[in-house]
Parts: structure tokens; C-alpha cells; sequence
């Protein structure tokens, strides 16, 4: 058990209404800290009133990106109380991840702790309306003032609270461009873990995507730029008749906790799931034959995010605007995480 010690906020914040959450852009009353040196390890992690952060301008993270992070979700328990969603699968991934950039990993008991004692805080602020939820946001980053190319010797632990409505703020198919140029993360590199880093080398193809009337960016991989990796932040899935395919974890994309989830209640429903690789020539022979019923991104986010049509250079493919598996998932998924389906899995931690 680690203990963790509270600072009630003496000034308490509005509370906006749940039509208008959108996401991450509301914060709840308080975040969790703890603080790292090599010394000493990890501080008594505490819960401290939410507000601004003093960094020296030296602050390595600033300099050199060493910045992790997670994103998991808290609902509503039928009658009381709320539950967390895989929260060790979550802390066990952003522990690899802070590896991955050498930095110290939280141990996974010491973030539940947290998690539990900042929920239990700001347990008002979860928001009931469906399709809402309170997202935890963990982060890691090196806070030692130096400049100098080398793993940082002091880092702080974050973890605040956002309630949240939908992701893209609307159910309607996703709009894709593919990307043929560049490329968001290569063999070997640290596509892998949930870097910071990784999620900048994407904005500039995103913001272009969206300024041409696209929701998204499908990637490719960097060598051949033929293999489908993700789609902006979420994995990808695409239905080729009976089978469910999705790209293998190579070491170039993120091991999502919900795209484990999807593929096993994908089974549960008896359908073939396949981890291979998928070239943008077979999605676009499966399109001319038909084979191609459907594709949809999943992430914590937006849980499961049906697409609604492809764009290669000049090259448009429509998908057929049917109600398909991806919106049969989320729904199965969705009612697990609110208590209203039974949790075969054990995926649901009780708060």
C-alpha cells in the first residue's frame, strides 16, 4: 500500500455543463503529485488543489522531450461509486513507456493508490449523461534544470482528471486522408511507447488533413510507405469479409488497451481476428471487389471510431454507410465499462 496525503482545494471550480464537455478542455478540482530523484526514489505521492506549474526554463523535458503519458477512464458504477476501466493494464504500459525514454517507471500499486485517492476527491465531478466519462491523465516528465544530452536525474509524476464528452464530437464516418510522404514513427524508434514526441511528429499531416476537410490521417509505415500502422491516435482495424485484421505490434504502434479489448470481444462474437500486416494496395483491391465492409479506429478516447471513407492521392473509397461491427462493438464495450453488461474479463476496477 502507499499511503497518499490530501490538500483540499479552498477554491472550487465551476462545473460545466455535460452537453458541453467536449474533450480535455475542463479540469477537475485537484491532481496527484509525487516527485523522483535518484536518491530517494519516488516522494509520498499527494493530492494537491489543481493550478499552474513553476518550471526553470533549463527544465529538461523542455529541451530534450523526456514526456510520457497515459489516458484511461472512469464511469459511473450502477448505484454508486465509479469504476476505472484496465487501470493496470494502463499503469504496467506507462511504466514501458517511461522506460522506453529512460526514465524511472511508477510502479503500478503506487499509480492505483493515486488513481484511487484523486478519484475519491473529485468524486463530484463524474459526469452521468451518456457517452461521458472522467479521463485520468498521467505524466511523466524529467523536471531536473540541466542542459545536456542525458537521462535526466529528477522527474515529477502527474496525474489530474478532464470530464468528457465524445472525442470528435460527432458519431458521423470519419473522412481519411493517407499519408504518402511522411511518417509518424520507424522500426526501432519509440513508436512503441507513449511518448510525447510521437504524438507532435503527427500534427503537421494532421492540421493539413483537416484544413483539406479530413478528419484524420491514416498512417503508413516509414520504409515503404505501403503498410497501414494507425489512424492519427488510434489503431486500426478493417473488416475483409468475415475477418477482422489489424496491424501486428511491432514496435511501431501502441499496444491499445482498447484494441486488445475490441479483438477479444471480436471472438467472443465469433469472428476471425488476425495481426498482420496490411498494405494500402490490398485495401484498395478489397474496396474494387467488395470485399471491404468496413474499417474503424479504437482508442481510450474515442473507444471505437467507424470511418466513413478513404482518400488515396486522388483516389476516393467510400464505405458502404451500413451499421457494422465497429458500432456493435463500441456499444458491447461502452455498456461493459458502465456496469450495464456483465464483466466477464475482469477488466473493471472498483474505486
Amino acid at each position: 500500500m502507499y499511503p497518499v496525503d490530501l490538500l483540499r482545494t479552498s477554491s472550487p471550480r465551476p462545473r460545466p455543463p455535460e452537453d458541453a464537455l467536449g474533450f480535455g478542455r475542463h479540469f477537475t478540482d485537484h491532481l496527484l503529485r509525487a516527485d523522483f530523484t535518484r536518491e530517494e526514489g519516488f516522494a509520498r505521492p499527494r493530492v494537491l488543489p489543481y493550478g499552474e506549474l513553476s518550471l526553470d526554463p533549463a527544465t529538461a523535458a523542455l529541451h530534450y522531450g523526456q514526456s510520457v503519458f497515459e489516458g484511461l477512464k472512469a464511469f459511473p458504477r450502477p448505484g454508486r461509486g465509479m469504476s476505472l476501466f484496465r487501470p493496470f493494464d494502463h499503469a504496467v504500459r506507462f511504466a514501458h513507456s517511461a522506460r522506453r525514454l529512460a526514465m524511472p517507471p511508477v510502479d503500478p500499486d503506487l499509480l492505483l493508490e493515486g488513481f484511487r485517492a484523486l478519484l475519491t476527491a473529485d468524486a463530484g465531478w463524474m459526469p452521468s449523461a451518456p457517452g461521458t466519462a472522467l479521463y485520468l491523465r498521467p505524466l511523466l516528465f524529467a523536471s531536473e534544470p540541466f542542459l545536456g544530452v542525458r537521462a535526466a536525474r529528477a522527474c515529477t509524476l502527474l496525474v489530474f482528471l478532464s470530464p468528457v464528452g465524445g472525442y470528435f464530437g460527432t458519431d458521423c464516418p470519419l473522412r481519411l486522408w493517407v499519408e504518402r510522404r511522411r511518417a509518424r514513427a520507424f522500426e526501432g524508434g519509440i513508436g512503441a511507447a507513449k511518448a510525447s514526441a510521437n504524438y507532435v511528429a503527427g500534427l503537421l499531416s494532421a492540421e493539413e488533413a483537416k484544413s483539406r476537410g479530413f478528419d484524420e490521417v491514416l498512417w503508413l509505415d516509414a520504409v515503404t510507405h505501403r503498410f497501414l500502422e494507425e489512424i492519427g491516435t488510434m489503431n486500426v482495424f478493417v473488416r475483409l469479409g468475415d475477418t477482422l485484421v489489424t496491424p501486428p505490434l511491432t514496435g511501431t504502434i501502441l499496444a491499445g488497451v482498447t484494441r486488445d479489448s475490441v479483438m477479444v470481444l471480436a471472438r467472443e462474437r465469433g469472428l476471425k481476428v488476425l495481426e498482420r500486416p496490411i498494405s494500402i494496395e490490398e485495401i484498395v483491391s478489397a474496396h474494387q471487389s467488395g470485399m471491404l465492409s468496413e474499417v474503424f479506429g479504437t482508442g481510450t478516447a474515442a473507444l471505437v471510431a467507424p470511418v466513413g471513407e478513404l482518400v488515396l492521392d486522388d483516389a476516393r473509397l467510400p464505405l458502404p454507410p451500413t451499421r457494422g461491427l465497429g458500432l456493435l462493438l463500441r456499444e458491447e464495450l461502452s455498456a461493459i465499462q458502465r456496469g450495464e453488461r456483465p464483466d466477464r474479463h475482469g477488466w473493471l476496477w472498483a474505486v
